[in-house]
């Protein structure tokens, strides 16, 4: 069962020690993959917006985070702290990757105020880096792709909110699965009923 029938919606300190410190790990990811990235953009010349198909990762520790927190905010923390440290390691995208990011966890953010914060299933997961993904193409085609026909927005459209659904959604989903399997999470309820992932 994966409901939480009344919700706790006060944020603990080990809420906050631990979305922090996801977020953190995440904004290491983050340069890795800004590299990862470049690197693959040869193998997308012939359609070059499908290259979004990749975008999910960056959305990943809003979903992640809300999955493990279960409070209000958490998504938004996640989204926003990640690209804050991002940030301050170097992100090549400066100051507006705290823009995107704060858009990116916002957007996760919908999807579990959607369920009420009572909902932390596959389903939700999925829909949240969804909604991620939305919210990353409303920032990044007046910015990246203004000049470019509605083609290539519909084509960078589809493949952002694909990769959030499944790298951000169902990523987060597994992530999740294997930190509760080594008992990390114990002071979470996520962690405590295991049988809910």
């Amino acid at each position: 069962m994966t409901t939480t029938q009344h919700p706790d919606r006060g944020w603990r300190l080990v809420d906050i020690v631990v979305a922090a410190v996801i977020a953190a790990a995440f904004g290491i990811v983050f340069l890795a993959w800004n590299a990862f990235y470049a690197f693959t953009t040869p193998l997308f010349v012939a359609l070059p917006p499908a290259q979004a198909v990749l975008y999910g990762v960056w959305l990943l520790p809003a979903v992640l985070v809300a999955l493990i927190v279960r409070r209000p905010g958490a998504a938004f923390f996640g989204g926003f702290v990640a690209a804050a440290f991002s940030v301050i390691l170097g992100s090549p995208y400066g100051a507006d990757a705290l823009l995107s990011g704060a858009l990116q966890g916002g957007g996760a953010e919908i999807a579990f105020a959607i369920a009420l914060y009572r909902r932390w299933d596959l389903a939700t997961a999925m829909l949240a880096g969804a909604l991620a993904g939305v919210a990353a193409v409303v920032h990044d085609i007046p910015i990246y792709f203004a000049g470019t026909g509605i083609d290539v927005w519909v084509v960078y459209g589809i493949a952002t909110v694909f990769s959030g659904a499944v790298l951000a959604g169902i990523g987060a989903w597994l992530l999740l699965r294997a930190l509760v399997a080594t008992g990390v999470l114990g002071q979470f309820e996520v962690g405590r009923d295991q049988s809910e992932v």
